[in-house]
């Protein structure tokens, strides 16, 4: 877990995996907090960098000072991503976090690559009633209403766990409750049906819900995908209104198989030359791939371009295998030529790619293996001038 300060206020928030690897932001419900996504997390970071953190008064995260509005929640996810480092990133969202999305989404598309919103709903209830639970909140408390309202997020078959309710419950109860109240005026004034005006499909979004989902039900679901211009939806059914708690494991594969469809048709069409320089830069550093640019003539402008879209659009930006994977492979291959300023450069970034110095020293004796002794001698001196190995005996 880490702590920033965001306008006076401590955010909690995790930055899990290999800083080269795509970002996957995640975006928990209304009185829950990020560990909704703990289930999740192993499967995502096989092949990608996530992002999770606590809304205002929830989880780790301080308690608001003042009004909450949508525009400041995504001003405060972005100042995370920023931090991050990313520039376009995807995106799940459940419930109130399926509600930021759809914000990003009119205000901020162009940071955004495949969105998946969960639970959700272009409205969300009715003013009435979320005016009138914020004001139940400040008048009753959290810690006295969340064992009536923890049951409503799942499942009756989830409620069969009482183990896993009671954890929710205690979660919902430690919320602040003001901040918490706060959120619900702002539900109650969301409303996106008249703000998607593009008729245009956008690729890449998904909707994704649950059949027993109290809150949001199918029907909200389908209204949001006819706002949305008939974006794909899915229904789980036995599920509720969080299925990344009811079922982790399927909805871990939903997400991979959705963040990777975009590339699905790669081999048709390419592509496209900022799509790889963005994996370029996430890769080797922007620096190098800004001095490589500037470093073009007319002479090698157009194998700069080839390389970034064929090598780090189609192969490098490519989910079939973790950018790790890449890294170690690419290695391997530049140790047993001899390319030595191309095998510097990789050693140089290898960290930001995830290798560790036990899966390198693995590597370089695969070469010495199968491509020469000498091959692999040389590729380890050139990784200790790089900052590869301590002094002393190997653990």
């Amino acid at each position: 877990m880490t702590f920033t300060q965001y306008q006076g206020r401590t955010i909690a928030w995790r930055l899990l995996g290999p800083e080269a690897a795509p970002l996957v932001v995640l975006a928990h419900p209304l009185g829950m907090s990020q560990s909704v996504w703990d289930e999740v997390l192993p499967t995502l970071l096989s092949r990608y960098r996530v992002l999770t953190w606590d809304l205002p008064g929830h989880g780790g995260s301080a308690a608001a000072s003042g009004a909450l509005t949508i525009e400041a929640l995504a001003d405060e996810l972005l100042t995370l991503v920023a931090q991050g480092g990313a520039e376009r990133f995807h995106f799940v969202g459940t419930s109130i976090g399926g509600a930021l999305g759809q914000y990003l989404l009119v205000h901020h598309p162009e940071r955004l690559a495949t969105v998946v919103l969960t639970n959700t709903g272009a409205v969300i209830g009715t003013p009435d009633n979320w005016h009138a639970r914020a004001k139940r909140v400040r008048d009753e408390g959290l810690a006295t209403m969340a064992g009536e309202l923890a049951p409503r997020w799942f499942s009756a078959t989830t409620r069969e766990n009482p183990a896993l309710v009671e954890g929710w419950r205690a979660q919902l109860a430690r919320t602040d409750d003001e901040s918490y109240a706060r959120l619900c005026e702002m539900l109650a004034g969301f409303d996106m049906r008249g703000a998607f005006t593009d008729s245009a499909e956008r690729d890449g979004l998904y909707l994704l819900g649950g059949s027993d989902d109290l809150s949001t039900p199918p029907e909200t679901l389908e209204a949001l995908a006819e706002v949305l211009n008939a974006a794909p939806l899915e229904i789980l059914t036995g599920v509720g209104h969080v299925p990344s708690v009811e079922q982790p494991e399927r909805v871990a594969r939903r997400l991979m198989t959705w963040l990777g469809a975009r590339r699905d048709t790669i081999g048709q069409h390419g592509v496209a030359f900022d799509e790889g320089l963005e994996t370029r830069k996430r890769v080797l550093g922007a620096e190098h791939v800004e001095r490589a640019s500037q470093n073009a003539t007319t002479l090698d402008q157009p194998f700069q371009q080839m390389i970034t879209r064929f090598a780090w659009g189609e192969l490098w930006g490519s989910q079939d295998l973790s950018v790790t994977q890449r890294s170690l492979i690419t290695l391997a291959i530049l140790a047993a030529l001899g390319r030595d300023g191309e095998l510097v450069l990789h050693l140089k970034t290898a960290h930001r790619t995830g290798v560790s110095e036990a899966e390198l020293r693995q590597v370089l004796m695969h070469v010495a293996t199968y491509a020469g002794v000498p091959a692999a001698n040389h590729a380890f001196g050139l990784a200790k001038q790089h900052g590869w190995g301590d002094q002393g005996t190997t653990p």
